[in-house]
């Protein structure tokens, strides 16, 4: 799940340059003010009827969303159509179905969590903070480093079983059921449920989707690709990875893509170590990308995360010249989207459901998603 404040940053920008002026800025400070975290975490959880309430405050906004998306899909309302449009001359040679779009269909209500699952504190009406690129990167303990190790372990083998449910006409929906209970099975939280209102527990995005597609009943085809995103939520820490699926037999291009965007990934991933700046990351990144002739999304960042699902440091997957400094004991994720675009630096567009975000040529995307603990030699992948 890629961090809030990016989203944010993006929708309070009139427009995308803005943004990317301060992608390429060299006036930041030279480095962060770092602190430890808090390392009591509570043994157990119990839910009181006070928290059962505000739970059901905070899902009524994933319930109202759902209503909306399902009564533009039953009026046939598709958002951003002229998208759909704007094709990439190539289509046509890459084998693909002009009209296999991919546009809205129906969503299933919000799927429960048993009363003994600690829910993130945001679940129980604790109000999310957003992040600032300035803001304090925090250094995990010896107690917070091992609980991300579980959390990042349960997410990892969900994953992998989020993958092995992946074939022609399954929906997505039935991923994040069974995902759900997976999730469940392990005494864990799915991260996404209910956060700012997102109403499923994972993230599926197929094709042309770059992020954040909320799974729905449209049943995967052949030639697809779907990214799945993971985060779950363990006794008081958020573990995040992805990675993205093919669905039957895929045409070379779309081979290509997924292999460039995991090229990429480990390519950031080299870069991490004590000392080092995190600007190598992005600058890393690009190389790979750029070097298939695809595109990066600049707006959309790696996070710290923790106890608290979002935290600095935003890490960028493009060229920059931030000068932050990693150190042993941070904790963050590396998930660049890498996209078919005309472009080296490709734009999208959000549906009407304020989550789903699309390339706005139409170009296909591919992710994947590891998060790291930058240590005295290098670097541990906790979800690997």
């Amino acid at each position: 799940m890629i961090a809030s404040s990016v989203n944010r940053l993006i929708k309070s920008s009139s427009n995308v340059n803005h943004v990317k002026r301060l992608l390429y800025s060299s006036s930041k400070p030279s480095s962060s003010r770092l602190f430890c975290t808090n390392t009591n975490t509570p043994s157990s959880f119990t839910i009181t009827e006070e928290l059962k309430e505000k739970r059901k405050q905070v899902e009524r906004v994933s319930v109202n969303l759902i209503s909306k998306i399902n009564t533009s899909v039953l009026a046939n309302e598709i958002p951003i159509q002229q998208n759909r449009k704007q094709k990439r001359a190539s289509i046509g040679k890459l084998n693909r179905n002009p009209n296999n779009a991919i546009r809205p269909d129906s969503v299933t209500p919000v799927r429960s969590v048993p009363d003994h699952i600690q829910p993130p504190p945001y679940v129980l009406g604790e109000e999310i903070k957003d992040i600032e690129m300035d803001d304090d990167i925090i250094i995990h303990s010896a107690e917070s480093i091992e609980g991300m190790r579980k959390a990042c372990k349960i997410a990892k083998q969900v994953l992998d079983y989020a993958g092995s449910l992946v074939k022609i006409g399954i929906t997505t929906d039935e991923i994040d059921r069974l995902v759900h209970d997976e999730i469940i099975r392990h005494n864990a939280y799915p991260s996404p449920l209910l956060y700012k209102g997102y109403p499923k527990s994972i993230c599926t995005s197929i094709n042309e989707v770059v992020c954040h597609g909320i799974p729905d009943n449209r049943p995967l085809m052949e030639g697809d690709i779907l990214n799945i995103d993971i985060t779950v939520y363990y006794q008081g820490y958020h573990g995040d990875t992805s990675a993205t699926f093919s669905v039957g037999n895929i045409d070379d291009a779309a081979r290509n893509l997924m292999m460039t965007a995991e090229n990429a990934l480990y390519s950031g991933i080299k870069q991490v170590r004590n000392n080092a700046p995190f600007k190598n990351i992005g600058n890393a990144i690009q190389k790979v990308i750029h070097k298939e002739m695809l595109a990066t999304l600049p707006e959309f960042c790696g996070h710290g995360i923790g106890k608290d699902f979002h935290t600095a440091p935003l890490v960028l997957h493009c060229a920059n010249n931030f000068d932050f400094v990693m150190k042993s004991g941070m904790i963050f994720t590396i998930e660049p989207i890498v996209l078919e675009s005309t472009e080296p630096h490709g734009e999208w567009a959000q549906w009407s459901d304020g989550w789903t975000t699309v390339s706005k040529e139409g170009g296909w995307s591919a992710q994947y998603e590891h998060t790291v603990l930058v240590t005295d030699n290098g670097c541990e992948i906790l979800t690997k």
